[in-house]
């Protein structure tokens, strides 16, 4: 039975070429991403800034969220957050944190119930003030960077030094990217989006570990081989299984996006922009920053050192 096989095995792309298009326009994109989180910043949700939780519950266990919203927007606390959650007509609201202490907060609850009190159960109503909001951005942040650093001490301790450098690169271009895309797109920013950063930071690894261990199996077969040709041939013997994990993602994301409701739906749609940036930076970043950082000149430094080590005939 013949194997699936999305990449034909004789290809023969020259990736590589491509390296002087892909290293300007990540650089553009990332330059505008700084600049753009510097002055128009991150759509921080309630878990970070602060405000009301409240779920409620229809009793006759069917919730109509059009008119909740509409409802709720009209109460004048800014900005709310309406999401279904469950089967039995679950309907979650979340308010922003109001200016005036503990009692704005207590009028959002009562004008709530008041509202939704006649055809709904209230289940939860929870308060984040602006001082546990503050703790959660520390410990979010402590998380997502310890995380990091432990990602970035694996692969240098997993691969060569060029290679672990190269993999570093391309770690750091996929966070600064996958941030970049809640800054354009101003998804809400929350607990949920370090989770999607760290599963993005991931799959990233996995597809640089991927094609860095067939590069280094490369570089002990053919040690005269020039580098271009090399990281080419590495990279084209691995995009078949490249191609069926992206796709098999991809599907499985974009059914996510579809039929998985306002709840997941934010997360959903950062994975998918991830597997595409994560697929991207694996090819055309990683792999060719080998070339700028020397990868066969520390390689030859070795092999005349150890020629001049052996002891004249």
């Amino acid at each position: 039975m013949r194997l699936l096989r999305l990449w034909p095995d004789e290809t023969r792309f020259d990736f590589m070429r491509l390296r002087h298009f892909s290293f300007p326009f990540s650089a553009a994109i990332s330059i505008a991403i700084v600049v753009t989180f510097l002055t128009v910043g991150l759509n921080y949700g309630i878990d970070f800034t602060g405000g009301t939780l409240i779920e409620m519950r229809a009793k006759d266990g069917k919730a109509d969220v059009g008119p909740i919203r509409e409802a709720a927007s009209g109460f004048g606390f800014g900005e709310v957050e309406v999401q279904e959650y469950g089967t039995q007509g679950g309907v979650s609201l979340r308010f922003r944190i109001q200016p005036g202490g503990e009692a704005a907060q207590t009028a959002v609850v009562e004008k709530t119930r008041d509202a939704f009190g006649s055809d709904y159960e209230f289940e939860r109503v929870e308060t984040v003030g602006p001082r546990v909001s503050g703790e959660l951005v520390q410990a979010g942040t402590i998380g997502v960077i310890l995380s990091v650093l432990a990602v970035l001490a694996y692969l240098w301790f997993r691969f060569e030094r060029e290679l672990a450098v190269a993999a570093i690169i391309g770690t750091l271009h996929d966070i600064v990217l996958t941030v970049g895309f809640y800054v354009l797109t101003q998804h809400e920013f929350n607990m949920t989006s370090i989770a999607a950063i760290l599963t993005i930071v991931g799959y990233s690894l996995n597809e640089t570990v991927v094609v860095f261990d067939r590069t280094r199996e490369l570089l002990r077969r053919y040690k005269q081989m020039p580098t271009v040709e090399l990281l080419n041939l590495s990279i084209n013997t691995t995009m078949s299984r490249t191609a069926i994990t992206s796709m098999t993602t991809i599907l499985a994301l974009v059914a996510l996006v579809i039929f998985g409701g306002r709840a997941i739906e934010g997360f959903a749609q950062v994975m998918l922009a991830g597997v595409f940036i994560c697929t991207y930076s694996a090819i055309f970043i990683s792999s060719p920053s080998l070339i700028y950082i020397g990868l066969r000149s520390r390689q030859r430094a070795g092999a005349g050192e150890a020629a001049l080590a052996q002891p004249a005939e």
